[in-house]
């Protein structure tokens, strides 16, 4: 009844620009959205009783704000606590250890609060004035060592596993406890309690949480788990649905309300890239203070020796590859535990690029067979194409040729249809985002048509259903020997390209040519400096082939590539002075 007597106040509502108002009891006009209290009164004149006399309205009650439309009381640190849940039962889908969700990753993230001073702490930042109860036995020192499991009370947020459970409940089981807050407290510019002051925080030495992020602190526990996970498979699986990180807000219980800060908090609108992710895994390793992670060794899936057999098999290469990828991962000393383990609390902190530098390493390896300069290569396959039909009960010798043709034709299927998943890509939530309540039936209309529009269109332009998301796989190519229609290279041999001296082999090839660097093309001895345009063309296919596949530039792949050349140079070059050397000291 109240409203009704107040729609004569057409004026908007100074915080949230709404125009509904409300009766108190005062007779004054209140915000039915933001509850914003004016100081303006209703005017009523009673001509039975006094002429042209104002008085005040009749004792009616405030209004309370709809406990359906306001939702729990949350901090951003919540939101993102439930992404990092939902990646977390996501790995576990994938084939993860739980352990990674109970004790590495809620470890990490607990070990976060405390280090930004969110939580467990004895003075948490809160802009709203109030402070959640932390038990003294859960603070605890910057000292690693004296860190025993910092949440051994609890395995996984308890608001997370039941959404009918009562908000009282729900704060009191909170890993982090957040007691109801009055409804002052809450802000009208966001759906979180904090969504204002953490979009416009910058503490210096303090690492501020993203949803990128989020894939940071998986990343770390897989590394420290030593899971069968590299950072390309982790950014693949993002990309395929499988893990939450685009629209990952819509999976939020009903109660927890997202508007306006939240938007740009917890918006995605690009997808994952591995520079960055790579870099903010170390900054988090080293905000964290955490100590040097488990040994990578030559067990370990994350050891160079292991990935080179993976994507020798994945891009279809011969299996005696392998020999000479150990080779060079030995000659290089890219092999050494210390190398390949991640030290965060070391004076240069730096993890290793554990796919792109297997990668790397079968590119050199390349190069030293074939040169890879669009001439030598094809000479060889020309001797593997002659030999192959002489010998066909023989074992079969690697033509570099027929491979390049096989794969190029399964790179552009498989880079098409990608791209047409990516251009498929519905970035739009089921769950929109708006600024005010205002803005929420505006956004929730144009969701509806939008999702009608898509309905029709898909029914004018397929009659089928369209498929399901695929499951999910550690290698993008498969090769068989049974299969027909394509050949598969993985048994095939390298005597050709290769010639024996004494009781070792070599490379038919004598010549190599540094990534940083190109044979001037009238192939004289000139040198010219490196410019990606002039690169020969089989050259190009193999690190667009290999980019693709871990989802990176081929910039960052040429310059892991040149990495494994400088370290395997040096090598050469120094066991080369050795030697010289030694010849000196025996003439003398």
């Amino acid at each position: 009844m109240d409203l009704e007597e107040a729609e004569e106040f057409k004026e908007r509502c100074t915080q949230c620009a709404a125009v509904s108002w409300g009766l108190t009891d005062e007779g004054k006009y209140y915000c039915t959205f933001c509850h914003n209290v004016t100081e303006r009164y209703q005017e009523v004149t009673n001509t039975d009783l006094i002429p042209n006399t104002q008085i005040k309205a009749l004792n009616r009650g405030l209004k309370k704000k709809n406990n359906t439309e306001k939702g729990w009381d949350w901090y951003v640190c919540e939101g993102f606590q439930y992404i990092l849940y939902q990646q977390a039962e996501a790995l576990k889908n994938l084939g993860v250890g739980p352990e990674l969700k109970n004790d590495v990753l809620h470890n990490f993230w607990k070990r976060y609060l405390q280090k930004s001073k969110q939580a467990y702490c004895k003075n948490p930042v809160y802009t709203t004035g109030r402070k959640p109860t932390v038990l003294e036995d859960n603070l605890s020192h910057s000292d690693w060592a004296s860190e025993p499991e910092l949440l051994s009370d609890v395995s996984c947020p308890p608001f997370l596993e039941s959404g009918a459970e009562s908000q009282s409940d729900i704060h009191t089981r909170k890993p982090f406890p957040v007691s109801k807050a009055s409804q002052s407290e809450t802000s009208v510019c966001s759906g979180s309690l904090d969504g204002v002051e953490y979009s416009q925080r910058k503490e210096k030495g303090i690492v501020k949480m993203t949803v990128p992020q989020t894939l940071a602190f998986c990343y770390l526990s897989l590394l420290w788990q030593r899971e069968a996970i590299t950072l390309s498979d982790l950014l693949r699986f993002v990309e395929e649905d499988h893990i939450p990180y685009i629209n990952a807000f819509q999976h939020f219980p009903e109660q927890m309300k997202l508007y306006g800060r939240d938007r740009g908090i917890f918006g995605i609108e690009s997808w994952p890239d591995y520079e960055d992710i790579y870099k903010k895994t170390i900054e988090v390793g080293t905000f964290l203070d955490l100590p040097r992670f488990p040994d990578i060794t030559k067990d370990c899936y994350l050891h160079p020796n292991i990935l080179c057999m993976k994507y020798l098999m994945e891009v279809n290469l011969p299996d005696e590859m392998h020999s000479l990828t150990c080779h060079v991962v030995k000659m290089t000393g890219m092999g050494e535990v210390d190398f390949l383990t991640f030290d965060p609390i070391a004076k240069m902190a730096k993890t290793v690029k554990y796919d792109v530098q297997a990668v790397a390493v079968i590119v050199v390896v390349l190069k030293l067979l074939f040169l890879l300069d669009d001439s030598f290569e094809w000479s060889l396959s020309n001797l593997a194409e002659k030999h192959n039909e002489k010998n066909k009960k023989d074992k079969p010798w690697f033509d570099f040729r027929k491979w390049y043709q096989i794969m190029k034709k399964a790179f552009d299927e498989k880079k098409q249809k990608w791209e047409e998943a990516r251009a498929k890509y519905l970035w739009k939530s089921e769950k929109p985002l708006y600024y005010s309540f205002v803005d929420k039936p505006v956004a929730y209309k144009k969701r509806e048509m939008v999702v009608n529009l898509q309905k029709q269109f898909s029914t004018l332009v397929e009659s089928t259903a369209t498929a399901g998301k695929k499951s999910p796989s550690s290698f993008q190519f498969n090769w068989t020997e049974e299969d027909t229609d394509r050949t598969c290279f993985h048994g095939h041999s390298l005597q050709g390209v290769l010639k024996e001296k004494g009781q070792s082999l070599l490379t038919k090839n004598s010549l190599y040519w540094l990534s940083t660097q190109k044979f001037c093309r009238c192939y004289c001895t000139h040198v010219t400096t490196y410019e990606e345009s002039n690169y020969s063309l089989s050259y190009q296919f193999i690190l667009n082939l290999f980019s693709f596949l871990l989802r990176i530039k081929t910039s960052l792949l040429h310059e892991e590539v040149s990495l494994v050349e400088k370290k395997l140079f040096e090598k050469k070059y120094s066991v080369k002075r050795k030697k010289s050397r030694s010849k000196k000291v025996r003439r003398h």
